[in-house]
């Protein structure tokens, strides 16, 4: 495919994994919701919050493709700081998509299936909260590699020559707050207010890089010429 087809499906799938992302938030609480949030979203509406887990994992599958189609922009600029970003990407997804099985435990819980009748309310409540917090610790495990696969991605956005520079520099900015969203959410889980700004930064750095790819793609370049690694 000519890099202008390859620029602007990225763009696509980048914009969809963003989309479905906020779509499983507001759905069912996937993703940033807290543990009564998620808890309510199973209790009250275990149908939606079913929906919210099928477009939680199908984000998944569109982010590991945007990661595809920046390692096939980015891999004649350095091939192995593409590759490296590529397999940050894949371990970050394979660990968002592990931790979602607990809530799949925590919405059986909440169902009250027959072999559970010999448990009471609370202590199924308990065990459905146990299961949610399993979650919110394997998501935020996640933003370690999410965190880091923006640091190569920066820096080849920066270096490529066909992607502004600005969203290079962005990006790595991206990362360190990512970076401090995992250290707080695992080492002061009661102090979430220091994450915030991270999200703004996130939300501005890799939206743009979506719609400037889905938009203004990229020069043409040949993606069969090695740059200098």
């Amino acid at each position: 495919m000519a890099p202008r087809t390859v620029a602007r499906l990225t763009g696509a799938f980048y914009l969809a994994f963003v989309l479905a992302s906020l779509l499983a938030g507001l759905v069912g609480h996937i993703g940033m919701g807290g543990a009564e949030q998620v808890n309510e979203s199973i209790a009250t509406n275990p149908l939606s919050f079913r929906l919210a887990l099928v477009i939680a994992y199908l984000s998944a599958v569109f982010f590991l493709a945007a990661a595809w189609g920046l390692y096939v922009l980015l891999r004649p600029v350095n091939r192995h700081l593409a590759l490296l970003f590529l397999l940050l990407n894949a371990v970050g997804v394979g660990i968002q998509c592990a931790s979602m099985i607990p809530l799949i435990s925590a919405l059986l819980q909440q169902d009250g299936a027959g072999h559970l009748q010999a448990y009471s309310a609370a202590q199924l409540e308990a065990s459905a909260y146990l299961s949610i917090d399993v979650y919110k610790t394997a998501f935020a495990t996640a933003q370690l590699f999410f965190g880091t696969w923006l640091f190569p991605l920066g820096y080849l956005v920066f270096k490529s020559g066909f992607l502004p520079k600005f969203l290079g520099v962005i990006l790595i900015v991206d990362g360190v707050g990512v970076i401090i969203w995992f250290l707080q959410a695992l080492l002061l889980p009661d102090y979430p207010a220091i994450s915030y700004p991270s999200f703004a930064v996130g939300f501005i750095a890799e939206v743009g890089l979506a719609l400037w790819l889905l938009i203004m793609a990229v020069k043409v370049v040949d993606a069969e010429e090695d740059l200098p690694d």
